[in-house]
């Protein structure tokens, strides 16, 4: 099983049409995907909707399978596209780690995971780790910044103006494959090519592996 992970740096810059993108790109990689969301104060995780369980242990969180195919969800838009099964992870701020043994059981059996979020990164190394990045927007995610030295590769907005970040500087990204990206379509061919390549070549390494491991015994 390879493990994808999709981050960027605000909200709106496209990480969801990325994954889907990616899953409509690479349907022979039989996707299993989740959206994982992390809530703040006055947002229960069960539903993602305002209620008063702010100190209760029973809501910081919840998994559901995604079953609608109108695409009117960013989790529906990922059945649309053709994964195979789509999953939405709702925790409270800070506690994701808590909800990762239910994350780890829920994709046990996949045949390759992609990831929309940042913070996740904390608690696994993916195989790949892609993160959005829009020039314009001047907001940066304190978990954004935290892992971008992480990332493999950047996709990033065409601008021809300077960035508006603050906190980061774009030597940041020397370096690291960027691709320049003019939405619609948020998924390239290059990008596409980018992503297959490097889940084959790791694929092709962990069997190589296990083949080495099996040898020895």
């Amino acid at each position: 099983m390879a493990i994808v992970v999709v981050g960027g740096h605000s909200r709106s810059v496209g990480k969801t049409s990325v994954v889907a993108g990616l899953i409509a790109a690479l349907p022979e990689f039989n996707w299993t995907a989740l959206k994982i969301t992390q809530f703040g104060h006055g947002i229960c995780s069960a539903d993602g909707k305002p209620c008063d369980c702010d100190t209760g242990d029973d809501h910081f969180r919840a998994l559901s399978d995604e079953k609608d195919l109108s695409g009117e969800s960013d989790t529906s838009r990922f059945l649309v596209a053709g994964a195979k099964r789509s999953l939405w992870v709702r925790t409270r701020q800070g506690r994701l780690g808590e909800a990762m043994p239910d994350i780890e059981r829920k994709i046990a059996g996949a045949e390759n995971v992609i990831m929309e979020s940042n913070s996740v990164i904390r608690f696994l190394r993916p195989d790949l780790y892609l993160t959005v990045l829009d020039a314009d927007t001047e907001d940066f995610k304190d978990s954004a910044r935290e892992f971008l030295e992480s990332a493999d590769g950047v996709i990033l907005h065409q601008s021809e103006a300077r960035a508006k970040w603050k906190t980061v500087s774009m030597e940041a990204l020397a370096g690291k494959p960027i691709f320049k990206i003019q939405p619609p379509p948020y998924v390239t061919e290059e990008i596409a090519a980018f992503v297959r390549e490097k889940l084959v070549a790791g694929n092709a390494a962990k069997s190589h592996a296990a083949e080495g491991i099996v040898n020895r015994l």
